[in-house]
């Protein structure tokens, strides 16, 4: 289909953005609605932009940013300045969002190093314990051993270990926790009970 001449004497298409902000700044539900209906793809797209996220970290990011903007609103004559402060909102949701999560992953990464950092006696055994001890180190995997080593006899980070090993810190942790594990079970069996 050729495209259309372009009538000069048309009226341009009305800019409805004053009409539509003020009736969300009054409640009109209809009008909330019609925001969404219209804006959601945009809110969408940019939060993707953005975070680089996930759908389902996107949506939550978009969720939130149209409770703000229907807390927040209030008219607003042209869709350009809408436009920027719908922006505005979206970005400063989706960066709250994410200094959560970092907060969060940097939170249970310190819960994970608080959690094992003591679990293992080095140094409060007598020499015949640790003598055990060594001797059970010598039955594991040579690199296990050093892991055991360096976290417990030189106090390194979960986040160090697994940088010299290549390996996450969910690995470390996990491998870390069945050696120690096997070797508490084998201490119950094999060793008198500490006093």
């Amino acid at each position: 289909m050729p495209p259309q001449p372009r009538d000069e004497h048309a009226e341009p298409k009305a800019d409805t953005t004053a009409a539509l902000t003020a009736a969300m700044a009054a409640g009109d539900e209809r009008a909330v609605e019609q925001f969404y209906r219209a804006y959601f793809d945009r809110l969408y797209s940019l939060a993707r932009k953005i975070t680089w996220r996930d759908e389902s970290f996107c949506l939550d990011v978009v969720q939130d940013a149209v409770l703000r903007i229907i807390r927040a609103i209030k008219p607003v004559q042209t869709e350009a300045q809408f436009l920027a402060w719908l922006r505005l909102v979206v970005q400063t949701t989706a960066y709250d969002h994410l200094r959560v999560e970092r907060r969060r992953v940097q939170h249970e990464a310190e819960m994970i190093e608080l959690r094992s950092c003591d679990e293992f006696p080095y140094g409060l055994w007598d020499d015949d314990q640790q003598q055990w001890l060594k001797q059970r180190l010598e039955e594991f995997d040579p690199q296990l051993v050093q892991m055991i080593e360096r976290r417990f006899e030189r106090r390194g980070t979960l986040k160090r270990i697994g940088e010299l090993f290549g390996l996450s810190i969910g690995t470390i942790d996990g491998r870390l926790r069945r050696a120690i594990q096997e070797l508490r079970e084998r201490a119950a069996e094999e060793l008198e009970p500490l006093e």
